[in-house]
């Protein structure tokens, strides 16, 4: 993994008025997990989300802990996943999120590292994929497609397409942990000493 000076990573949001978001992929002993918060500001409204995802070894998703604060108060989310079968907080099964082994977390880059390091895509493949979606502020949840290419490396960073029904296809480039350093029209890696 990077270096800690890359780590954690800090986006500036390029889709809403003002935006800052910062987050960092760990290791630990059964999986990985993803910590990041995001602020932002957006339409006379403001929100801060902060986020944690835990996957298993093999980079699927077995939980997710959101939580974004907002004029109208606090609000929480929890889901777990075993195998592709998820269930709330409460333990009451997904039915229709079965199958999804990545969850993304619209308020932030940070998420789309689990497909890139799941799947593990050589320049010129792609992947179509289920995905749990996670709608930062109101932490709705629904089930999306989505399509992941890869492209030949450039400039000392891999380069993915991105592709879904809701907002329609970006280019990004990821670092050498797989960590958005720029996606198109979304956010941008603010580097140390810029």
């Amino acid at each position: 993994m990077s270096s800690p000076t890359e780590h954690p990573a800090a986006w500036t949001r390029t889709d809403v008025p003002e935006g800052l978001g910062l987050g960092t992929l760990l290791p630990e002993p059964d999986g990985f997990r993803l910590e990041a918060g995001e602020t932002v500001v957006e339409d006379g409204g403001r929100f801060f989300t902060r986020f944690t995802v835990r996957t298993d070894l093999a980079w699927a998703t077995t939980e997710v802990r959101a939580e974004v604060l907002s004029a109208g108060g606090t609000e929480s989310l929890t889901l777990r996943a075993q195998s592709g079968h998820w269930s709330d907080g409460n333990g009451r099964a997904l039915h229709e999120l079965v199958g999804c082994l990545d969850v993304d977390v619209a308020a932030t880059p940070l998420t789309n590292t689990l497909p890139i390091r799941r799947l593990g895509l050589r320049p010129g493949e792609h992947r179509d994929i289920t995905v749990v979606w996670i709608d930062v502020p109101s932490l709705r949840v629904r089930r999306v497609r989505q399509r992941y290419i890869r492209h030949a490396a450039e400039g000392g960073l891999e380069w993915y397409t991105y592709r879904d029904p809701l907002h329609g296809e970006y280019r990004m480039s990821v670092d050498g942990d797989g960590v958005v350093v720029d996606y198109e029209r979304f956010a941008r890696r603010i580097h140390p000493g810029s």
